[in-house]
């Protein structure tokens, strides 16, 4: 929605390196007042101990922010070996203890790739997954546990590095490895998993998220030193298409464009002669392209039409 005056908020989307200790919407509550607007939003939550990238989406951004969540992440893990918490992290209570010092960083390495493909993870009872109108780390915070069924999930690689990290004489080993995954999975779930079919267990004890598709960490900065990049740059992982303006007139009134247009699997990012974004199209089931978003002129287009 346009200001007073015909002056429009600003829009886009913003590349933060989230702090330790600051949840996401945290992140979200400060940039309305770096940004001078309360229209922005984030685009997959990052747990108040992790770190990294978070894209936040600004004025019109918002309504793009599932087209961002939907991009390839990474992630740069530390667990620690032997030891389980009832968070998977280590937030938690300790629950169970494992003597786990024969395990090596080869048994590691073998048993990482059970963890890599089209695989089944059980949600930990601190995600943001609603379960009977509650979420599971409000039910876990009563002190309460559900059951939880295995939702798909996507893991493209976990690579882990080939030496454990230095550690005090009888502690548990920790080991690093980093995560390329589609979106929804847990990292704290694979870190639990290794443990486990290593004969034991583990908790994750550091995280940080590296890149969310093309954004990664070397282009984000913290809150009070980031800027708002345009919108047709944050979606750059996507095939975009430039429209002439009578295409563009006719594909803000909802007009479909054809196969001969869009090529391949999609989504597409439609762009107008002076690259700014008019539309972003996907294919649905049954394999027809129709509208995702529109995204409407802005009151200086409006007026000199």
């Amino acid at each position: 929605m346009a200001r007073k005056g015909g002056h429009e908020g600003p829009n886009g989307f913003v590349v933060v390196d989230k702090e330790a200790e600051w949840t996401s919407h945290d992140v979200v509550a400060k940039a309305r007042g770096v940004f001078g607007t309360r229209k922005i939003g984030h685009s997959g939550t990052l747990d108040p101990g992790a770190t990294g990238v978070l894209v936040l989406g600004v004025g019109r951004g918002t309504r793009l922010l599932r087209f961002i969540t939907e991009l390839e992440k990474t992630y740069v893990a530390e667990a620690v070996l032997g030891v389980e918490t009832d968070s998977l992290d280590a937030d938690g209570e300790v629950t169970v203890r494992h003597d786990m010092s024969d395990i090596t960083i080869e048994d590691v390495i073998r048993v990482a790739p059970q963890f890599v493909g089209d695989i089944e993870q059980i949600p930990p009872m601190v995600s943001a997954i609603k379960i009977d109108g509650k979420r599971l780390h409000q039910l876990a915070r009563e002190g309460k546990t559900v059951e939880r069924k295995p939702r798909p999930v996507t893991v493209h690689e976990i690579s882990v590095d080939p030496a454990f990290l230095p550690t005090e004489p009888g502690e548990p080993h920790v080991f690093k490895f980093t995560t390329r995954c589609g979106s929804g999975t847990y990292i704290r779930t694979i870190a639990a998993d290794i443990g486990a079919a290593l004969g034991g267990g583990a908790h994750l004890r550091s995280l940080r998220r590296t890149a969310i598709g093309r954004h990664v960490e070397a282009n984000a900065a913290v809150l009070e030193k980031s800027t708002i990049i345009s919108l047709a740059e944050g979606l750059a992982d996507y095939p975009s298409v430039s429209l002439d303006d009578e295409t563009v007139a006719r594909v803000r009134n909802g007009q479909r464009l054809s196969e001969d247009v869009l090529t391949g699997a999609g989504p597409w990012v439609l762009l107008d002669s002076q690259c700014a974004v008019v539309a972003v199209h996907e294919r649905v089931e049954g394999g027809k392209i129709k509208p995702a978003v529109v995204i409407p002129a802005a009151p200086s287009e409006e007026s000199a039409s």
